[in-house]
């Protein structure tokens, strides 16, 4: 493989293998993490579990909306200004194609999947709790629910993203400035 020039732009077949390799480990991740809590807990909590991994997967697509229709004139005022968190935005902006990708794609799609499983988890609940309701009427509430849900939020989310992409990406530069190496 030839070394990567100077000014020449990065192969998206590296993106691509990168972007693989972030959705396995999060996806194994994620979806570790929600089977070890939903073990042995009941319907509550799976419930909880749920609007958990519908409310992340909104988040991270108001997040991947924001970075993308966010004007970065504001934020290098800030970053003058040497305001907190400034200049993690701008990091953002500059890498706003990947940043979407990640934050839509690959979080977004991965709490999709995993909310598509912790469903069907809570159809098996429902089902030993109410026996006397068919499976498929539950499994369809549960599913049109999850899905309802989270379209319905993201829809909201986008305009909200778009509106006020200039709050959200403070935020999240902020946050993320909670993470950065002070450097003195």
């Amino acid at each position: 493989m030839k070394k990567q020039q100077k000014g020449k732009a990065p192969s998206p077949y590296r993106w691509a293998l990168t972007v693989f390799l972030m959705a396995v480990v999060l996806s194994a991740v994620l979806s570790l993490a929600s089977e070890s809590m939903l073990e042995g807990a009941g319907v509550t909590a799976a419930l909880l579990m749920l609007a958990v991994f519908i409310g992340l997967g909104i988040l991270f697509d108001i997040i991947g909306v924001a970075v993308t229709s966010a004007d970065p004139r504001p934020f290098h005022a800030m970053a003058s200004h040497k305001e907190k968190g400034a200049k993690q935005s701008l990091m953002l902006l500059r890498n706003a194609e990947r940043v979407a990708s990640v934050c839509n794609d690959v979080v977004g799609d991965i709490c999709g999947i995993i909310s598509g499983s912790t469903g069907a988890v809570i159809v098996v609940q429902m089902q030993a709790a109410f026996g006397f309701l068919p499976v498929v009427v539950l499994s369809l509430a549960v599913t049109a629910l999850t899905s309802g849900l989270t379209i319905g939020g993201k829809a909201l989310g986008k305009s909200f993203a778009i509106a006020k992409s200039t709050a959200v990406l403070q935020l999240v530069g902020r946050f993320l400035h909670l993470f950065s190496r002070k450097k003195r």
